[in-house]
């Protein structure tokens, strides 16, 4: 018994093997291009997310409080926006107690219908030997982005 292998069967099993080389590169190739779709995915996300984020950056006031000396003995609280945006119906509490702001000064003051983007205020403060150094002020308001926003404070004389 003789194997003779025709000329046409040996094309046509390289054929099948080229084609079989062919669809596992394809498969392959469409594996890789899958990942690179989910990944390009992935980011498009994150950029939107951190676009919509930074959107509402921009309608947010930044509230920060800081004591400044004036000369001499004299003090201020100064209450101030850094935000893009205006605060409105500003509000502010001193959670452990207040014994350096003048209470006249903060009634009269506050609530502040609005502090625009770079506005400040200030308040007299009145420091003596006994004031503790380092106040806990909490400063409260709304703007576009929220309707309660919150903020802690640590100034120190």
């Amino acid at each position: 018994m003789s194997v003779s292998i025709d000329a046409g069967d040996l094309i046509a099993g390289l054929a099948f093997l080229l084609s079989g080389y062919a669809t596992w590169q394809t498969v392959s190739f469409n594996k890789k291009q899958k990942s690179l779709v989910e990944s390009q995915e992935k980011l498009n996300n994150l950029l939107l997310e951190k676009e919509s984020e930074d959107a509402l950056k921009e309608k947010r006031a930044d509230l920060g409080a800081s004591f400044i000396k004036l000369g001499g003995s004299k003090y201020r609280l100064k209450v101030w926006n850094k935000g893009s945006f205006t605060a409105k119906n500003v509000r502010i509490e001193f959670p452990e107690g207040n014994d350096v702001v003048i209470d006249s000064e903060i009634t009269e003051k506050f609530p502040m219908e609005s502090l625009e983007r770079h506005q400040s205020v200030e308040l007299i403060a009145s420091v003596h030997g006994q004031t503790k150094r380092k106040h806990v002020v909490r400063l409260i308001w709304e703007d576009d982005s929220q309707l309660h926003n919150e903020k802690l404070s640590y100034p120190t004389i």
